[in-house]
């Protein structure tokens, strides 16, 4: 009989009712602690190796050995732990299938081989359950590489499971429900968690990046009492003891260039941000960025860095500078450079200046240009008409100035913004500027800034007065960079919506 569970026998078995099984579980839970006098939710177990790394230790001549010799056993001995995905009884013989974060592996458990407690418990346990199973491993007569339980107590109950496991009656493929239910979704779709050690790897890489070019890695605060470094609206919170408003920041720039001034020459923070706004494919309100600041840098240094970051994890994490994105590939060798004005006007076909031109473009875009500056409106247009044609690694520099009001300026020309945007797959992935550190000009910028906006968008409500007087200390030049993590990751894992790369996305509440 073979070793493999029988599925088509399982299909055709009646649906069996949710309620049911659950009362059953708990039934079982009772005899475990009557009947076999164990706690079903385990304690400490030593010496566990992974699944994957009990695989890597089979020796296929000491099977063949045994099996021509049974006296003559020098089969390698594992002790594994997992969750229990298939469980099938054959008589005085008990196959599963054991899942955790390396991998799956098959255990055998026999009557013949194991203490009488140990075959009824390995009888009992049901999908979901994590158990203990040691014992040398063979392979069966189907050819699968199986932990054959040996021995008194060598299988046991980690923990008992009292929920139905993903996919017994509705599977776990609905989106809503994996993201509010990552815990069951990571074990029912290993790719899940395959997709967020891939994250941890990364984030290692860009540190170990930043590190090996000299960037010191440092905390700033979450809770800010004037939300500024970006455009965006802040979450508000109260302190109680001090009795004062503050924002979750939105962005760590100015504390970072604060510490510029003071005369850290290279920092960096991989930091979590927080913007009340919209939800889509590539936003969450809270998300991970990476932030750098380099005294006497400027936009090309950062540019040259942030190459380095994404050939990297390419290459080290991914294995290649080309990968799949979707239908296309990325080629991380090869970033080009496309002026923000001349992109402007091969994918809109007029002058950017011209203004009635650009009502009329904005328009038939369903924007309202009514009120806006035409920078503004140049730069709505811009993103609906641009982005979408950006597909491979494309720095897009020389930004109209008045789009940035904490860059420098070109020398020779002022209207232009010493910035750039990294856009890959059509997404923008990094923002960097040749930094503006001259206090007068910062402050006019703040100024107006605030003039300009309403009380709802207006993120600036004050002029940070103390980010203006350290900069009267004196900032060095510098160039300064911020990377989305969670869309570099995105692009690494070939996911396509920022929901698969963080372990707990926002949900609106159920109900």
């Amino acid at each position: 009989m073979s070793d493999k569970p029988n599925n088509n026998q399982a299909a055709n078995q009646p649906e069996e009712n949710p309620n049911e099984l659950l009362a059953d579980r708990r039934r079982k839970l009772d005899r475990i602690r009557d009947e076999f006098e164990i706690d079903p939710f385990g304690q400490r177990v030593d010496g566990l190796v992974s699944l994957n790394t009990a695989l890597d230790t089979y020796d296929g001549a000491a099977d063949e050995a045994h099996k021509a010799d049974a006296e003559n056993d020098t089969r390698p001995i594992v002790k594994v732990a997992g969750r229990i995905i298939q469980h099938r009884v054959m008589g005085n013989l008990i196959f599963m299938r054991l899942r955790d974060a390396s991998g799956d592996l098959q255990v055998a458990v026999s009557k013949k081989a194991v203490d009488l407690p140990s075959f009824k418990l390995a009888k009992l346990v049901d999908l979901g359950d994590i158990v203990v199973a040691q014992g040398p491993l063979a392979k069966t007569k189907t050819g699968e590489i199986t932990a054959w339980s040996n021995g008194q107590a060598s299988f046991q109950l980690a923990t008992k499971s009292l929920a139905l496991p993903p996919g017994k009656f509705h599977g776990l493929q609905d989106p809503e429900t994996r993201y509010r239910k990552r815990y069951m979704d990571m074990y029912a779709n290993p790719q899940v968690i395959q997709t967020f050690q891939k994250r941890c790897n990364i984030v290692s890489q860009i540190r170990t990046v930043m590190q090996s070019e000299g960037f010191l890695e440092v905390e700033t605060p979450m809770l800010q009492p004037i939300a500024g470094g970006a455009a965006a609206k802040p979450f508000e919170t109260h302190h109680n003891a001090l009795d004062m408003e503050l924002y979750m920041r939105i962005a760590p720039e100015l504390y970072l260039k604060r510490l510029l001034v003071g005369g850290l020459p290279k920092v960096f923070e991989i930091n979590r941000n927080f913007r009340n706004e919209g939800i889509d494919r590539s936003h969450n309100p809270e998300f991970t960025m990476l932030e750098a600041y380099e005294a006497f840098g400027d936009l090309y240094s950062v540019m040259d860095l942030t190459e380095k970051v994404f050939q990297t994890v390419a290459q080290n994490v991914c294995g290649s500078l080309k990968q799949p994105y979707g239908e296309i590939e990325i080629d991380y060798g090869n970033f080009r450079r496309a002026k923000y004005l001349e992109l402007f006007v091969e994918h809109n076909g007029f002058d950017h200046a011209d203004h009635d031109k650009l009502v009329e473009k904005a328009k038939s875009l369903h924007i309202d240009p009514a009120g806006k500056d035409h920078d503004l409106l140049l730069n709505e247009v811009w993103e609906e008409t641009v982005e979408e044609h950006l597909v491979q690694p494309t720095f897009v520099i020389d930004y109209p100035a008045s789009l940035c009001p904490l860059t420098k300026r070109k020398p020779d020309e002022p209207e232009i913004a010493e910035r750039f945007e990294l856009f890959i797959a059509k997404m923008e992935l990094a923002n960097a500027y040749t930094e503006l550190n001259d206090p007068d000009v910062q402050e006019a910028n703040f100024r107006q800034q605030i003039s300009g906006m309403d009380d709802e968008e207006n993120t600036f409500r004050t002029v940070d007065e103390d980010f203006l007087e350290a900069l009267r200390v004196g900032m060095p030049p510098a160039g300064g960079l911020g990377i989305g993590i969670d869309r570099l990751i995105m692009l690494m894992t070939n996911s396509h919506t920022i929901r698969d790369v963080i372990l707990f996305p926002l949900m609106r509440p159920q109900g």
